[in-house]
């Protein structure tokens, strides 16, 4: 239905164009060829015509084309606020009213000294701050949706890669800026109005999903920003943030042993700063604290008991030697999960109900799927890859008595029609990742990470709650 609604509208705008070209003295056939329409619009409005170029820029052709745009409806006597807003949002209505009125006519090049003295026209202070105000939301919205976006570390998940309150920016631009998905949206705000509260957005418009090409694909280790596959409630682009390491690209086999990552049956990149659980036993007295808070150590569990102290710390290994060291300490362990276990609070995707049960230090082999990788179908795979095909790439699924059926066809295999990554936090024993809920479709990534601009310590003092050596940190 949208897509009716959205050709009317076209051909509407596009016959208001055609009109408006022939009273400039040109044929209206030309206000309708791509490109060359715009090459003729810049000859009306006095614009060097090799502002084309600009044209096929991303990001900077959209402010070359309403430059354009609204100098031509200038050129037509159109410099009104209310005039310039019909024009950008309802030009289906006010282009053919245009081009039918007898009494709006071609003036000339709006852009030239000449046009301006002869017919001079003086902006009201508020028309001057509305434009500015318009201006500078559009501008920020378009490099915020398509160059680059801050975001604020919340979680310790990625722990010590990046710091909580680490602020980053993402670039939209390496791995190809999305399309938004639902672009009616509240300016600046993620899915919840600020201070309000309620949404943000409005899903009277969904674009499909759509990439513009990027520098280059993701690769493997890269920490990329994606929005969170598990929540459905929201539209996929107003899903929360979610920042991980990309250990698994489409087509890849992720396991692990024991804690250690396996790539297609090779041990997997472990970032020094790499952090899992320790408990750690002691004297009565227990640990120091201060210097914990101190050494900026995650404590996750503290018990204390008549002649013991227990710990569970989330450390690196430099950081655990050093813990290991200290003379109140009884005993210490890294605290690995054996095959048999289960994971604190829940199983590992994909949560069997019977058989074998995978946890965060023991899983998989698991294949990665790729666009266009055929998976069999059967009793091992399904639970698997159910998820994708029903959830992600739209279909419906179910088992009957004599097989799988796929959009009410029986299957005995599917083909996927989209990548899919593998996702996993630095601090293994502290994140929600893929070990939780799987892959991460291609339409849920929204940039890569790039550097730190800044980083707030909320337990340091004064000066020293800014980690002064994070500022412009590349990100590895």
């Amino acid at each position: 239905m949208w897509y009716i609604i959205f050709a009317i509208a076209t051909i509407g705008a596009l016959y208001g164009l055609w009109l408006l070209y022939r009273k400039a003295g040109k044929q209206g056939w030309e206000a309708v060829v791509p490109i060359y329409g715009q090459y003729v619009m810049a000859q009306l409005v006095g614009r060097p015509t090799w502002w084309i170029i600009w044209l096929f820029v991303p990001i900077v052709n959209i402010f070359i084309f309403y430059d354009l745009y609204l100098n031509f409806i200038k050129a037509f006597g159109k410099r009104r606020f209310w005039e310039n807003a019909a024009a950008v949002l309802v030009p289906f209505i006010v282009l053919p009213m245009w081009g039918k009125d007898p009494n709006v006519k071609y003036l000339g090049l709006s852009t030239t000294d000449e046009f301006k003295q002869k017919y001079p026209y003086k902006k009201s202070t508020a028309r001057e701050w509305a434009d500015a105000i318009i201006f500078a939301t559009v501008a920020a919205s378009l490099i915020r949706g398509f160059l680059i976006e801050a975001y604020m570390i919340p979680t310790g998940s990625m722990e010590r890669s990046l710091l909580v309150g680490d602020f980053l920016f993402v670039s939209k631009l390496n791995y190809g800026p999305r399309v938004p998905m639902t672009p009616l949206a509240f300016p600046f705000a993620h899915h919840t109005m600020p201070i309000t509260g309620g949404k943000a957005y409005s899903e009277l418009i969904k674009v499909p999903y759509k990439r513009l090409p990027g520098f280059q694909d993701i690769k493997r280790y890269d920490v990329v920003v994606f929005n969170f596959p598990e929540e459905i409630e929201r539209p996929i682009d107003k899903r929360e943030n979610y920042i991980k390491r990309c250990v698994g690209l489409p087509g890849d086999v992720v396991s692990m042993e024991r804690a250690r990552l396996f790539v297609n049956g090779e041990p997997a990149f472990t970032d020094p700063d790499f952090q899992t659980n320790y408990i750690v036993e002691t004297e009565p007295n227990g640990l120091n604290m201060q210097r914990l808070l101190d050494m900026r150590i995650e404590v996750d569990q503290v018990n204390t008991e008549p002649g013991i102290g227990f710990y569970v710390l989330h450390m690196t290994k430099e950081e655990a030697d050093q813990v290991k060291s200290w003379e109140s300490v009884k005993s210490f362990r890294e605290q690995i999960f054996e095959p048999q276990d289960a994971s604190p609070g829940a199983s590992a995707f994909p949560h069997y109900k019977g058989g074998v049960v995978w946890n965060y230090d023991n899983f998989g082999p698991i294949h990665v799927p790729a666009k266009g990788w055929t998976v069999k179908l059967d009793s091992l795979t399904v639970p698997l890859y159910e998820r994708a095909i029903q959830i992600y790439e739209g279909n419906t699924f179910e088992k009957r008595g004599d097989g799988y059926y796929i959009n009410n066809v029986k299957a005995d295999s599917y083909t996927f029609k989209m990548n899919y990554y593998w996702m996993m936090g630095d601090n293994r024993h502290n994140s929600l990742d893929s070990r939780g809920w799987g892959f991460v479709p291609e339409d849920h990534i929204v940039g890569k990470a790039l550097f730190t601009w800044m980083s707030w310590d909320k337990d340091g003092t004064f000066l020293s709650k800014i980690r002064w050596n994070r500022i412009f940190k590349g990100i590895e």
